[in-house]
């Protein structure tokens, strides 16, 4: 990858006060913002109806057992659609800038997704490639064309390795490298060894992603001592975790963090009870955005203002045993019609709107 020094970048704006007031968008007085929405959602299974030879989807096919047929991929395509379009709406006015998917078959699924009518006018790219992943679910990013400019892109394998000694395939590890309305920043789209299996004994493998995403931000900081850097993606862990707290160096504090640490606002959120899965009565918080020191250095450009976890009523199991839990597309090889077992989550990115 050609990293972009953030030096080499002019025009940086002024000092952005961080607050929990309303939108800064939409203050009637006072400096006037810009509001930018990061967004990631593991989709659950987002697969087009055609049998793939080189992948294990035969689930995902009408002749199945799931009985995947197009009218049930059309219908997940305006579910999700629906969803990333309304993140971050009462706050930026607008689409979000930035979206981090995971668990997306191919290229043609995101194509079709970008088509839906919430997204259509958004002008959307797209960053993918197939991953080694033996089930044929991959991560992506989607951004608005007219506000982010990409400069370089990276799909870094993560060559797990067995107690065994044996290799295993999981996910990439993607890496943008980019510019948000004139600003750079590194952004990468993780999704990480699940749980299968029981916790401690794939916890190997969740440290293992994390020491990838560490050396990743570590050769940024060599090469840009300054660089911003968010990763996003469901890590499979919470934030209190070893994979994030000790392996990436994951912090709830942002004061004085230096470059090579996270922050993490999503550890507060977890320590509150919520969470963005259930299973058994438990909620997990797996899917989290985090911010490099970097970004709470200086007085310009954007700042991050504040994220959280999307959630309305419509995205919540309505009825039954799961009521509150995420509506999902199947249960127990049940089609329930749903979304995702998974709630999204977003950051908000602000900067001053200079006065003319």
């Amino acid at each position: 990858m050609k990293f972009i020094s953030s030096t080499h970048i002019s025009a940086l704006l002024s000092i952005v006060l961080l607050s929990c007031d309303p939108p800064p968008s939409q203050q009637e007085s006072g400096p006037k913002y810009q509001v930018r929405t990061l967004a990631f959602y593991n989709v659950e299974n987002l697969f087009d109806t055609r049998n793939d030879s080189l992948t294990d989807d035969d689930e995902r096919t009408p002749e199945s057992p799931l009985q995947w047929t197009r009218d049930r991929y059309e219908k997940k395509l305006q579910h999700i659609a629906r969803v990333l379009a309304e993140i971050g709406r009462d706050e930026a006015r607008r689409l979000p800038d930035l979206i981090g998917l995971c668990e997306v078959e191919n290229r043609q699924v995101l194509e079709d997704l970008i088509r839906q009518a919430p997204l259509r006018d958004g002008g959307y790219g797209i960053v993918h490639e197939d991953s080694p992943d033996h089930r044929g679910i991959d991560v992506a990013l989607l951004y608005r064309r007219s506000q982010f400019i990409v400069l370089e892109q990276q799909f870094r394998e993560l060559k797990l390795r067995t107690r065994e000694n044996r290799h295993r395939k999981t996910r990439d590890q993607l890496i943008v490298s980019g510019l948000l309305n004139g600003e750079p920043l590194y952004l990468a789209v993780n999704h990480w060894p699940s749980r299968s299996g029981g916790q401690g004994s794939t916890e190997l493998y969740r440290m293992q992603a994390a020491a990838l995403q560490r050396a990743i931000l570590d050769s940024l900081l060599k090469f840009d001592p300054k660089a911003r850097f968010i990763s996003m993606g469901d890590y499979n862990d919470n934030p209190d975790d070893p994979s994030l707290r000790y392996g990436l160096g994951t912090r709830e504090f942002r004061d004085s963090l230096p470059a090579w640490l996270t922050y993490n606002p999503m550890g507060a959120f977890y320590k509150k009870g919520a969470g963005t899965l259930a299973y058994r009565d438990q909620w997990s918080l797996f899917d989290q955005v985090l911010f490099n020191g970097c970004w709470f250095e200086g007085d310009g450009g954007y700042k991050f203002w504040k994220a959280g976890i999307y959630n309305p009523d419509y995205l919540k199991t309505p009825e039954g045993p799961f009521k509150g839990y995420p509506y999902r597309t199947y249960a127990g090889g049940n089609y329930l019609g749903g979304f995702s077992d998974h709630f999204p989550v977003y950051a908000l990115l602000i900067r001053p709107i200079p006065e003319r």
